[in-house]
């Protein structure tokens, strides 16, 4: 079922208008939607709605909305996600799929073996942006995550965070399942990932991470590309999850 994010006053009366520009044309003229179709649309309340099109003008969708519930298209903790910029499709990748696995945002931060330079970086956050409020609406996600801006590693590390996880593919202390074993993650904790660029990260930056008392986590011995330790950590941290 098509995902849409609206405004709570477009409720009214059992019945839900969809009026701006973006959605309208979206459903309207690329999904060609016709009346007696079904929407799912979500306000920023995190309340979705199960509606069928009534009628459709030429400024606005009418829905009725059969069904409404909060959102439940969420975990129980938050969970950031702290990483090294990649070119190309591969950052792309890791925003999607960052989304999907239910990340509250992502901390872009330059590192010293970064594939992109900080201006650069800067000028793709938006595009950066864009791609996890398409993999939100995707994946019905209730709110949408923030892409911060760019910092460094002590900018991000000096926020408050319950629980940081260095995942490092070489200088390691402990597995990530023993990690999680021994420090399960509790309701409403609030949980950093940091993870690297494909170079890794240097001997300078571990000696920072070993100075905040880090611990240093493997995914094991196998040697992964960025993005995919990207996925793998984060769905093994929700898999992991006790709730």
């Amino acid at each position: 079922m098509p995902h849409f994010f609206i405004k709570k006053d477009s409720i009214k009366d059992g019945k839900a208008v969809v009026s701006d520009n973006e959605n309208y044309r979206h459903i309207a003229r690329s999904l060609r939607a016709r009346t007696g179709e079904k929407l799912l649309l979500i306000d920023e309340d995190q309340i979705q709605y199960e509606t069928k099109i009534e009628e459709i003008t030429p400024k606005e969708i009418v829905c009725t909305i059969e069904k409404f519930y909060p959102s439940k298209r969420d975990l129980d903790f938050d969970l950031y996600l702290a990483q090294s910029p990649l070119r190309s499709d591969a950052q792309l990748i890791i925003m999607e799929k960052a989304t999907e696995l239910g990340v509250r945002g992502v901390y872009p931060v330059i590192t010293d073996n970064c594939a992109l330079a900080k201006s650069v970086t800067e000028k793709k956050r938006e595009k950066w942006q864009r791609v996890m409020y398409e993999a939100s609406k995707q994946c019905e996600r209730a709110k949408i995550p923030e892409c911060f801006e760019i910092g460094t590693l002590k900018e991000v590390l000096e926020r408050d965070f319950d629980k940081v996880l260095v995942m490092a593919e070489r200088s390691t202390e402990i597995s990530l399942k023993e990690y999680l074993t021994q420090n399960p993650i509790g309701k409403n904790e609030k949980i950093l990932v940091v993870i690297g660029p494909e170079g890794g990260f240097s001997e300078k930056e571990f000696d920072f991470f070993r100075s905040k008392n880090l611990p240093l986590i493997t995914l094991g011995d196998l040697i992964l590309k960025a993005e995919t330790a990207v996925t793998v950590t984060l769905g093994n941290i929700v898999y992991e999850y006790k709730r």
